[in-house]
């Protein structure tokens, strides 16, 4: 699916942007700081209730240094998006605007590249058989099935994490790994979609450090 994305004069200011925006950067710190991410990886995205504006980070910044007049302020059409003139938003645009478009409460999405998660899957581990078996995920945090292996950035990863995060064009479950890629999270705000992550992270590195292999019917 290809989004047509057209050009509007940048109108961005850290006096609109609210807790929630800086948070977006305190955010994308942490995951830094916990080594999910290098310094210019991972992208987040938030749309507030009743708001046709959908603020994400832009391609390529440096994650440690990311303040709320860095992020991008995009314009939700029916079709298509409008960008700010000048302005670079991240490449995973797409997977962001598939996932904001369909709700009316606020939602924050958090896309991070967490190495146990990454490793369980690599591994050959089911995320959502292996998050039942942990209560401290499955009592708070909705696992769904795992996108394969596709080329990062592009439409096709958008659209399977899309299907594999929702049913019947409504948002489903809260995290879904990517093969060999990340994690997408959604959450009420930027530290909600980051514990979905932090949760499923936590017992990945317990499953890994057990030893335990990958069954037939794991």
């Amino acid at each position: 699916m290809t989004i047509p994305v057209q050009k509007l004069k940048l109108v961005i200011g850290p006096a609109r942007s609210g807790k929630m925006i800086t948070a977006m950067g305190d955010v994308m710190r942490r995951a830094y700081e916990k080594g999910w991410i290098t310094t210019r990886d991972g992208n987040i995205s938030l749309r507030r209730k009743g708001s046709n504006i959908m603020y994400i980070t832009p391609s390529g910044w440096r994650k440690t240094i990311l303040h709320p007049e860095h992020i991008v302020r995009v314009k939700l059409l029916k079709s298509s998006l409008k960008v700010p003139e000048g302005t670079v938003p991240s490449g995973e645009l797409e997977m962001h605007h598939l996932l904001q478009r369909i709700h009316s409460s606020t939602k924050a999405i958090v896309h991070l590249h967490p190495t146990n998660i990454i490793a369980a899957m690599y591994a050959g581990w089911d995320l959502q058989a292996l998050s039942a078996e942990f209560p401290e995920v499955s009592r708070y945090t909705k696992v769904g099935p795992s996108v394969p292996v596709l080329p990062v950035t592009s439409p096709e990863l958008a659209a399977a994490t899309y299907e594999h995060m929702t049913r019947d064009d409504k948002i489903f479950f809260d995290i879904v790994g990517q093969g060999n890629h990340g994690v997408c999270s959604i959450g009420k705000n930027p530290w909600d979609a980051y514990e979905h992550i932090e949760r499923l992270e936590h017992i990945c590195e317990i499953v890994l450090k057990s030893g335990k292999k990958v069954s037939n019917n794991t």
